[in-house]
């Protein structure tokens, strides 16, 4: 059965994936958006700027609406500049979604499928893989905010019939990811020697085409109501393992420098950069058992294909 699903975020590399996968099952999609001539093609756009204030009152009349795929978001920053980044993180992460579901179930929607980050559960695994069981404790403001957006919004579903699902990707990689992915390839592909031969930790990723199958698995599948998810690539990489996979991919030198990771934390200390460095070097598995057991649902995408997919972008743009 084909659906009308609205995306908000629909411009981001995420949504652009999630967008692109519903056209091709046949649904009809509307990106909700803050930029205009922004969505990829067959995307029909609507643009609202407003952390969806007043939403309800700007729904298009011609807008059928089934199912909600939410991935706007005030997105984690390592610097924040808000006077109030909790209350910031708050406004955007927990009120505007609980907005935009409220009006969505106004417009006849049955399902809100939300997604959150591990980052609500916790910062690192503590010795094993984060399960949907653990009780949560985030770490900063925008994991507080995930948390509170996921709980308010069960209590929403719970009150107005609306089914919520819950997705909480690790870090996602792919074509047009940033911020420190995008990073680590810029310093690989410039040969710069860094410091990360000696990481033992994993931590688990997802790649945007396996993350965008399980959004639409949890979009369609009538076993998704009301659950929560961890989804990754399902084979956890060291950092130094997923260094010198992309300087492979990226046709670079492998300049990786044997430093034991309890030097790399007192340089952490004495920079100020701690928690960039743990970033890096901490361990932070999450376990994605649980929608491979009630979906059925198996990443359609290997590690190494999602890195030679984000590899060759970065070679054809930058």
């Amino acid at each position: 059965m084909t659906l009308s699903v609205v995306v908000s975020g629909a411009n981001g590399f995420v949504g652009r994936a999630v967008s692109s996968g519903l056209i091709e099952r046949g649904d009809t999609v509307v990106g909700l958006v803050r930029r205009p001539d922004t969505v990829g093609q067959g995307v029909r756009e609507w643009v609202d700027e407003n952390d969806f204030v007043g939403i309800e009152d700007r729904w298009p009349h011609d807008c059928r609406c089934d199912v909600v795929i939410h991935l706007a978001a005030r997105v984690h920053l390592m610097q924040d500049s808000a006077m109030d980044p909790l209350a910031a993180y708050r406004e955007t992460n927990v009120a505007g979604t609980l907005r935009l579901a409220r009006a969505a179930r106004l417009a006849g929607a049955h399902r809100f499928v939300f997604v959150s980050s591990i980052k609500s559960v916790a910062e690192s695994d503590h010795g094993r893989p984060l399960r949907e069981s653990d009780e949560p404790a985030p770490g900063d403001p925008y994991g507080i905010s995930k948390l509170e957006a996921e709980r308010a919004l069960l209590a929403y579903g719970r009150e107005s019939g609306l089914q919520i699902v819950i997705v909480r990707p690790p870090l996602v990689y792919g074509p047009g990811v940033r911020a420190n992915f995008l990073q680590l390839m810029r310093a690989i592909s410039a040969g710069i020697p860094l410091p990360l031969g000696a990481i033992k930790a994993r931590r688990s990723l997802v790649f945007v085409g396996n993350l965008a199958h399980a959004l639409i698995h949890c979009a369609t599948d009538p076993r998704a109501a009301g659950g929560t998810f961890h989804v990754t690539d399902t084979r956890d990489l060291t950092i130094t393992e997923l260094a010198r996979m992309l300087a492979a991919q990226l046709n670079s030198p492998d300049r990786l420098v044997p430093v034991p990771p309890a030097w790399l934390r007192i340089a952490g200390r004495l920079t100020g950069r701690s928690a960039q460095v743990e970033r890096l070097i901490g361990s932070l598995q999450v376990d994605s058992g649980h929608i491979c057991e009630v979906l059925g649902w198996r990443p359609p995408y290997t590690v190494e294909h999602g890195l030679l997919e984000t590899a060759a972008w970065y070679r054809s743009t930058h």
